[in-house]
């Protein structure tokens, strides 16, 4: 029997997950009525310049951040599978497990407007809406990882995007204004500052007591 579920996929490297990734999954959960998000960490992120922390970690971080609340299933999925992680392969796999259910790519702006480099992105446009992060108190996108640069306090258009991304099916999520990176969570905690207002308190004391990021990266 074919589903009409509603689906959301977030993704990322959760290294750490902090304040603003916990605000998606709640704004992504109540704006789109997802009968369920699955978050799913990384695995091998061939776009990545850095060395991510060991998936065990970032994994225990996720569900920590996201675990108890309701709706979200962190699953580990990327971790598992060898050599890189492809979104559209995760996106089909669900597919297959669920025929029918409606899926939403929740994603932040700087990832949409990268939308044409994603391996298999055309296929992403055919697979699932593509729904957006974007500050409530300007209607502007913001990146998942909480940069406030030029192009990310831009006003957001899915129309800047080429053909055939421009086409795709788009949502806009509303967040409040909440300015939260991890490179930043990174470096403060290795020079020795505090974090506690930046990730859930379960995170930090994960890094805390497996001594995460003592060396900034």
């Amino acid at each position: 029997m074919s589903s009409s579920r509603r689906i959301g996929v977030f993704g990322g490297a959760f290294d750490p997950p902090h304040n603003m990734h916990v605000a998606l999954v709640e704004a992504a959960l109540a704006q789109l009525r997802l009968d369920e998000l699955r978050v799913f960490p990384t695995g091998y992120a061939w776009h990545k310049s850095r060395t991510l922390s060991p998936p065990e970690h970032r994994l225990a971080m996720a569900q920590l951040a996201f675990g108890s609340l309701p709706g979200v299933v962190v699953d580990a999925r990327e971790i598992q599978r060898p050599g890189p992680t492809y979104t559209i392969d995760t996106l089909r796999e669900l597919q297959a497990e669920q025929p029918g259910a409606e899926l939403f790519l929740v994603m932040g702006a700087d990832q949409a407007r990268a939308l044409p480099t994603w391996h298999a992105s055309e296929a992403l446009l055919q697979t699932a809406i593509i729904s957006v992060a974007a500050r409530a108190d300007s209607a502007n996108a913001i990146g998942t990882d909480g940069h406030q640069d030029d192009a990310a306090r831009a006003k957001f258009e899915f129309s800047d995007l080429p053909p055939p991304w421009n086409a795709g099916r788009f949502e806009i999520l509303q967040l409040p204004p909440m300015a939260v990176s991890a490179t930043d969570i990174r470096q403060r905690v290795a020079s020795s500052q505090g974090i506690a207002h930046l990730v859930p308190d379960g995170v930090a004391r994960y890094i805390d007591q497996h001594h995460l990021y003592r060396t900034a990266r």
